[in-house]
């Protein structure tokens, strides 16, 4: 079970929960850092600085949204090194042609097939010996239906990728159509507001998947808590009809690691 960060502070509280493992999602990324959709606007260099400070955060393995690539072999080539530097333990390319689209919208436009596996080749390639894993993510079912996306899972799977991944899925009967055709390490993605937030993580192994995200889940909640504390602070003057809904100092400052940062300057500080 993977949630998704959208920033380095979500990752913490991922890890204090006892989740295994973070995906650092491309959709929260953009909203946190721009506010904006998730449609191709964040940089490799702004995607790869973002999982290098998630990475610095947590000790756990983080899962990262590597977009298509950013670009042509070259810019695969040096994706992958960079979120190799960046430590990450995986990294996911899609087969969309730029600008690309959140899974679950509409407009996604597909890249060739036979073209997206060699770049995943390309991404096996420049990863050599180093211990990452290549995730091979289609976002075929959306725009083609069931039948490419499953042709695709396959052919990434030949080309090569550690995992594949079929993204776009919202109905139940679409996780058992992937499960059962699509053999292997595989990746499901559960968002919320859809009906397959009705199966649980058993499940899900029990069909054979290998990892899921939950992408949006922590972001989406976060929106709706900090909404409806400024709803209470515009209409009240005062947020303390909320304060059973946060933190408390102390919790906070156990979080961010204040007392190691401050015996460091006990220590060592004028």
């Amino acid at each position: 079970m993977a949630p998704g960060a959208p920033d380095s502070i979500t990752a913490k509280l991922i890890k204090k929960a006892g989740f295994g493992a973070i995906y650092m999602t491309g959709f929260g990324a953009t909203a946190s850092r721009l506010g904006m959709p998730d449609i191709g606007l964040l940089s490799q260099t702004e995607m790869t600085t973002h999982a290098r400070d998630m990475v610095r955060a947590v000790e756990i393995p983080i899962i990262a949204d590597a977009d298509t690539g950013y670009g042509g072999p070259s810019n695969i080539h040096r994706t992958v090194r960079e979120y190799l530097q960046a430590g990450v333990a995986a990294i996911h390319l899609e087969d969309q042609v730029a600008p690309k689209r959140c899974g679950q919208m509409s407009g996604i436009r597909l890249m060739d097939a036979k073209e997206s596996a060699l770049r995943l080749q390309c991404a096996i390639q420049a990863r050599g010996q180093d211990d990452l894993l290549v995730i091979g993510r289609t976002d075929a079912l959306p725009a083609a239906g069931i039948d490419e996306a499953i042709r695709r899972a396959h052919l990434y799977q030949d080309a090569g990728a550690d995992l594949v991944f079929v993204d776009g899925i919202k109905k139940i009967k679409e996780v058992e159509a992937v499960a059962k055709a699509v053999q292997g390490p595989k990746v499901v993605s559960i968002v919320d507001g859809n009906e397959t937030t009705a199966l649980t993580a058993n499940d899900l192994q029990e069909m054979g998947f290998s990892v899921v995200f939950y992408a949006v889940t922590t972001l989406f909640t976060a929106v709706k808590a900090i909404s409806d504390v400024l709803g209470e602070l515009r209409r009240e003057g005062t947020p303390r009809g909320a304060s059973e809904a946060m933190v408390t100092y102390a919790e906070f400052t156990g979080l961010v690691d204040l007392t190691f940062h401050k015996d460091l300057d006990d220590k060592f500080g004028a």
